[in-house]
This record gives structure tokens, sequence and C-alpha cells, in this order.
């Protein structure tokens, strides 16, 4: 229902689609922080951090969880964990760990990425065509990663079979794998599959609760137990090691025990793209992308308006989108999208392009 209130900017609340990082706290993830036992988790003691790794390890279906201030140092600690410098390391184009962390895994682990296109998905003929064998010239493959959702493919995601499929075909080239799931709590609702589902066979999980579940600082990764020994160590080495971290463990914690209602995201994405595509302002084409199944991402662009100038236009109205390239805009749903703020966001795209 839109709301009856004047349609004018002062009025309107901001909403925005920028990002799922974007969300904060609720007022019982708060007092969750608040209650929180503590103590100091450098030296294993921290009982809520304890409880939160126990938690996301049976999750998953690991022996043991590590948890970090970031994905980033998640992913980061995977890689260290699987390869050696002057390794090649197996993963999509577009995929986080080789556009969006500052080239992490060239400085800390001294790897190179063989990059497999989107639209190929991490076919077996994909995979062994970027396989480099152990040779004189040769950077050796040694890892392979998959991300799900995968954010640049519009929050693709990868179902249980497709997962076993690729894990199959690394194991035949000898290759370990890791997982970056920021988003696998979506992936999981989305696929109607369980987490432990979309984690078995990989050698190591990434998981974000900074994201669609809201808290405000953290991820996780997991493994088995003899791996996860060693990511403690290097989290120390990469200044991760955390002292009374129960503070942000419990908002994980809380965050994670909810993520059944990341379906409501789902939907109301789901309902913002199909609101774009019914637009058809001014005779231009309106081209949405979405995965099938829906996860809490819509990537759209208009034809012959440029990205930049249109994402200033909707900030103007109070609705927050990143051009993401060649005109190409990103909008994320999450905790605080409303489906007022998604009839708001329609109406916010209505006025930028007429």
């Amino acid at each position: 229902m839109k709301s009856d209130k004047p349609d004018t900017r002062d009025q309107l609340q901001v909403v925005d689609l920028r990002s799922d990082t974007v969300t904060k706290p609720t007022l019982e993830m708060r007092a969750a922080m608040m209650a929180a036992e503590v103590g100091d988790d450098v030296y294993g003691e921290d009982p809520t951090v304890n409880a939160l790794e126990r938690e996301v390890a049976g999750i998953l279906g690991k022996e043991a969880a590590v948890f970090t201030p970031s994905g980033t140092m998640a992913n980061q600690i995977g890689i260290l964990l699987h390869t050696r410098p002057g390794d090649s390391v197996i993963c999509e184009e577009g995929s986080h760990v080789f556009i969006n962390e500052a080239g992490a895994a060239a400085v800390f682990a001294g790897v190179q990425f063989d990059l497999v296109p989107l639209a190929e998905r991490m076919s077996e003929a994909a995979i062994t065509a970027r396989y480099r064998a152990e040779e004189l010239h040769a950077a050796p493959s040694s890892l392979l990663i998959v991300e799900n959702t995968h954010n640049r493919a519009a929050g693709r995601v990868l179902s249980k079979r497709h997962v076993a499929r690729i894990v199959a075909k690394a194991r035949a080239l000898n290759l370990r794998t890791h997982c970056d799931g920021a988003r696998l709590w979506n992936a999981a609702i989305a696929a109607g599959e369980t987490e432990r589902d979309l984690a078995a066979g990989f050698d190591t999980v990434a998981v974000c609760f900074s994201k669609g579940l809201a808290a405000p600082v953290g991820s996780a990764i997991a493994g088995t137990a003899e791996a996860m020994n060693r990511a403690r160590k290097l989290r120390k080495r990469l200044g991760g090691g955390m002292r009374q971290a129960g503070v942000l463990a419990a908002a994980a914690l809380y965050g994670v025990r909810l993520r059944a209602r990341l379906a409501d995201d789902h939907r109301r994405a789901a309902a913002l793209a199909d609101g774009l595509r019914k637009l058809g302002l001014s005779g231009r084409a309106i081209t949405v992308e979405m995965p099938d199944p829906s996860t809490n991402m819509v990537y759209w662009r208009m034809e012959g308006v440029d990205g930049d100038a249109l994402a200033a236009r909707l900030a103007r109205r109070n609705v927050r989108m990143l051009h993401v390239g060649g005109g190409w805009l990103r909008a994320v749903t999450h905790l605080e999208i409303t489906d007022e703020a998604i009839d708001q966001t329609l109406d916010a795209v209505r006025a930028a392009v007429t």
C-alpha cells in the first residue's frame, strides 16, 4: 500500500538499496549485545564467540569455525590455508576475492587468478580449461573458489546439484575448494536447501553476518578442526585477534537464528523487479536482471540513460542505488526495506526519468 502522506522529498524516508551491508542492528539485537557474556577470545575464553563458532560449524556441517572481523579476512584465510606462493586460483570473473579485496590474495598469499566466464557457470569443461598442471613454466592450480550467491551475477544461486558437480570436478583435478558464502544464507533460502547442503564437499566455507543478517561486524570461516587451528594463527597474523568479541558474536548469533526472514527480502526484490519491468517510461526499454530463483539483488538499466546521472537523480529523491558500470544499477533489499519502500522506489524511478 502506498502512503497517504503527500509525496514530497522532505517527508520521504531514505531508501538505501546500495547494499545489505547498510543494515543497522535492531533494538532487539542491541539488547542481545548488551547482555552478552564475554571473555578474552584470543585465549579462547569468550563464551559467546565459542557458542557462535559451534553453532555456525554445525549449520554448515563442518567440524569447527573461526569468527573473523570481516569477510575479506575469512576469504584470505581460506586462500592461505590451501595455496603456496606462486600458485594459481580458479574462480569466476567478478568474484569478490578477485575484484573487491584490494589485491589481498596477491599481497598475502602470492597467488594469481584464472577466471571462468560467468556464462560458463563453472562447467566441468570451463574448470578443466583453466586448470594448470605442475610444470616448469606454469603457476600450478591448487584451489578453486565458488561464490554463492554470486554478487556480479545478480545474486545467482548455485544449488546443491551444481555445487556437487563443481566439487567433484575439483577433486578429480586434486584441487582444494573454498566457498565464499558471504550470502550463503540467501542461497539456502532461495534454493529451498540447507546451508549444510550447499557447503557439502568444500574444504572451507566463509559466511558473513553483517549483510542480510544485520549484525554490525563479522564473518566466519569453517572447515576441519585441524584447518581451523591453523586459521586461528592466520587470523592473528592478519591482525584479526579480538578480545571481548562476544558483544559482536551475540549480534551474529541473533541474526543467524532469525535468518528465515531473508525470504521477505527476496519477495521484495522480486516485487521491485516486477515493478521496474512494468514501468515502460517514455518509450525507453528497461532491462532487469534477476536470477531464478530470485534472491535479494536486482540489476537494471534504462536504454539511453547514463547510469551515474540516473543514480544521482534517484538520490535526490531519497533512493540510493549503486551504478556498477555500463548503465547497470544495483538494488539490494534487506532488513530495513519495507513494502512501502519498494513503492517509494518505483515512484522515484518514474519521477527521475520523466
